[in-house]
């Protein structure tokens, strides 16, 4: 087994612990106010899904690796409300797996798909990035790692999917969901009160 390497970004107390970063997950970010990186990667039944499709609706991109406590958390229930309550609102959502072939956390696409069958998931496409092109352009660190696209194709949101950074269930109804805060103001035609945050989980298993 390889060894996972969860990443609490945290400020200080990530500066204070460093060797949780591991030094492939540090990439130059896409920009929040920008133009979001366009991009083409086949689902897990090898149909191509490219971003720009999607202009004219919100776009949410979910960083994901079903081998990573910090998703085992949110998918207890969290994130497939969440998907679910927004794709029933016209919001695109898609799960991203960067993790490359070589890790011990990689799924093949059928078994991926299965195991978001397994936990009754519902986003509107998972998308395989094995090669970690699309991650890396995104600056995307962990799992999970959270964006939010607008309609007009500009990233809005970047940063983790709330404000408690632990592998707790318990925490999930404690802590604010900044993806459906940020959500429920582009919707209604709001800035984003909060265009980022700090993400947490684990370092994403990067090829190379």
């Amino acid at each position: 087994m390889l060894q996972r390497r969860p990443l609490i970004a945290l400020g200080a107390s990530a500066l204070a612990a460093p060797a949780l970063l591991h030094p492939r997950t540090v990439h130059a970010a896409a920009l929040v106010g920008q133009p979001a990186p366009d991009f083409t990667l086949e689902d897990t039944a090898g149909n191509p899904v490219t971003l720009s499709r999607f202009k004219g609706q919100p776009v949410v991109l979910e960083w994901t690796n079903p081998g990573c406590p910090f998703v085992r958390k949110h998918y207890s229930g969290n994130l497939q409300a969440l998907q679910k309550a927004y794709t029933g609102r016209g919001v695109v959502w898609l799960a991203i797996n960067s993790t490359e072939d070589a890790s011990a956390d990689y799924l093949t696409p059928p078994q991926l798909a299965r195991w978001m069958q397994e936990k009754n998931a519902a986003p509107t496409a998972t998308l395989m990035d094995d090669e970690g092109r699309v991650g890396q352009a995104f600056g995307a660190r962990v799992t999970p790692h959270l964006y939010i696209v607008n309609a007009q194709g500009v990233l809005v949101y970047a940063g983790g999917i709330d404000s408690i950074p632990s592998a707790r269930v318990a925490d999930i109804d404690k802590a604010t969901n900044y993806v459906r805060q940020g959500l429920d103001e582009l919707l209604a035609g709001q800035p984003l009160s909060k265009p980022t945050s700090l993400p947490y989980g684990c370092s994403i298993k990067y090829k190379g």
